[in-house]
């Protein structure tokens, strides 16, 4: 049974993480300042220090919700891809991801801007949730490359992967000149069905 000290840290560990994630669903991860944060959630400075190595973690706590929320959406959609067919499946991934993006684009956009430095101390539990998106890729690439060794179909899923979202992130961080969601939808449809046509 956890004791008084550590029922606080945990509740102010969710409290902040709580705030956190409202300000990176708002305004994106720039937003998170350590003393606004500690003014909303009623806490000393430093006593977000004593919860949290440095803001970073607090963006990998945040990553880590929108990884299973993203997970979820694309659950949801292939639970109702009834056809079995490993290549509609990766459609139906690849929409599901755009269309996350596209909706919560903030959220999206700071799973890629954690800065990744050498010495950050990343939680196995952040690099397991990241395994587990990819695990909905790699089921149908296997089954849609049967003839591959494990090691390309590995390097497949993570092909198809960046292919999408490149797609995605010219498409959406291109300022100077937007691409439409229809046509971003179209170039991914293109993209998984060419790489699958000329498997």
């Amino acid at each position: 049974m956890p004791s008084k000290r550590e029922e606080r840290r945990n509740a102010l560990h969710k409290l902040l993480v709580d705030i956190a994630e409202e300000r990176v669903v708002q305004h994106g991860a720039h937003a998170i300042k350590a003393r606004e944060l500690a003014k909303e959630a009623g806490c000393a400075l430093g006593a977000i220090y004593n919860v949290f190595d440095d803001l970073t973690h607090i963006v990998l706590e945040v990553n880590g919700r929108s990884f299973r929320l993203l997970g979820q959406d694309v659950r949801t959609a292939l639970s109702a891809q009834t056809s079995g067919n490993p290549n509609d499946e990766l459609m139906v991934i690849a929409n599901a991801y755009l269309e996350f993006a596209t909706s919560q684009t903030n959220r999206w956009r700071s799973l890629f801007e954690v800065p990744f430095s050498p010495d950050l101390d990343v939680p196995q539990w952040y690099w397991d949730e990241m395994e587990d998106l990819f695990d909905l890729i790699s089921d149908p690439v296997a089954r849609a490359f049967p003839d591959l060794p494990l090691q390309d179909q590995t390097l497949m899923t993570k092909a198809l992967f960046s292919s999408v979202q490149g797609i995605i992130s010219f498409g959406i961080e291109n300022r100077n000149s937007p691409v439409p969601l229809s046509d971003l939808k179209r170039m991914v449809e293109l993209i998984v069905t060419q790489v699958i046509k000329n498997k």
